[in-house]
């Protein structure tokens, strides 16, 4: 197995056990009766952090059978690994500061869950282009 196909495993159970562990405040927002957007972003952290973390794996099981060269491979994993760290930072912060992170207007925390989102956005999408370029270059 690629060394970047072991980094992708270790930070995806890493990224894993982070979502899994939002799901505690997502319980406290649901039983303190906190407004609802709250709880949604408390939800929306404790589902899509462990679905990022799940693509990591996925990911690493294919990547070191594909014919790309280690260069890809690498960027395919940082960029995967930037993202979910990124969504690590800003999707918490979204539910504990009760900005959606849509504008970076506002206050520091606002521009802070923008620039995490924006981050994992963007380095997601890197990451999913060059994974397909990858697949293709397989062929």
């Amino acid at each position: 197995m690629d060394a970047s196909s072991r980094h992708l495993i270790f930070h995806g159970a890493i990224v894993l056990l982070f979502g899994l562990l939002c799901g505690a405040p997502y319980a406290r927002a649901i039983k303190r009766n906190a407004p609802a957007h709250i709880v949604h972003a408390w939800r929306v952290a404790h589902l899509s952090l462990p679905i990022g973390a799940t693509v990591m794996l996925a990911v690493a099981a294919v990547l070191s059978s594909m014919a790309a060269g280690a260069g890809l491979k690498w960027l395919i994993a940082i960029s995967l690994i930037v993202s979910s760290y990124a969504f690590c930072f800003s999707l918490p912060l979204s539910a504990t500061v009760g900005h959606r992170g849509l504008s970076a207007q506002g206050p520091l925390a606002a521009k802070l869950v923008y620039a995490g989102n924006l981050l994992g956005a963007w380095a997601s999408a890197l990451g999913s282009a060059v994974f397909i370029y990858a697949a293709y270059v397989s062929l």
